[in-house]
């Protein structure tokens, strides 16, 4: 793997359902900047659904899984504001 394809911040949600990964996954992008690679690790069988779902949501890059069990996504510049304590509904408006 060549620097270019490392992460900057890698979440560590095995042994998580989607739910608490996508919460920890929210908590953990919160104050990264646009263009951040992040690297999930997963082992929820829904994970291949949920993580290009909540990327689609949330307007982040979904960029697939570089290895097994691992899942790669870009930050946004722009991101859809989710709920703090359901990170799978967008942040309603004020």
């Amino acid at each position: 793997m060549t620097r270019r394809h490392l992460p900057d911040r890698t979440v560590d949600g095995r042994g998580l359902l989607c739910v608490t990964l996508l919460l920890r996954l929210r908590a953990a992008v919160a104050d990264a900047p646009a263009g951040t690679l992040v690297h999930v690790l997963a082992t929820d069988p829904a994970a291949p659904l949920d993580l290009p779902a909540w990327c689609h949501l949330t307007g982040h890059h979904y960029l697939g899984e570089p290895a097994p069990g691992t899942y790669a996504l870009r930050l946004t510049a722009t991101p859809a504001p989710t709920r703090p304590d359901a990170p799978w509904h967008r942040q309603p408006a004020d």
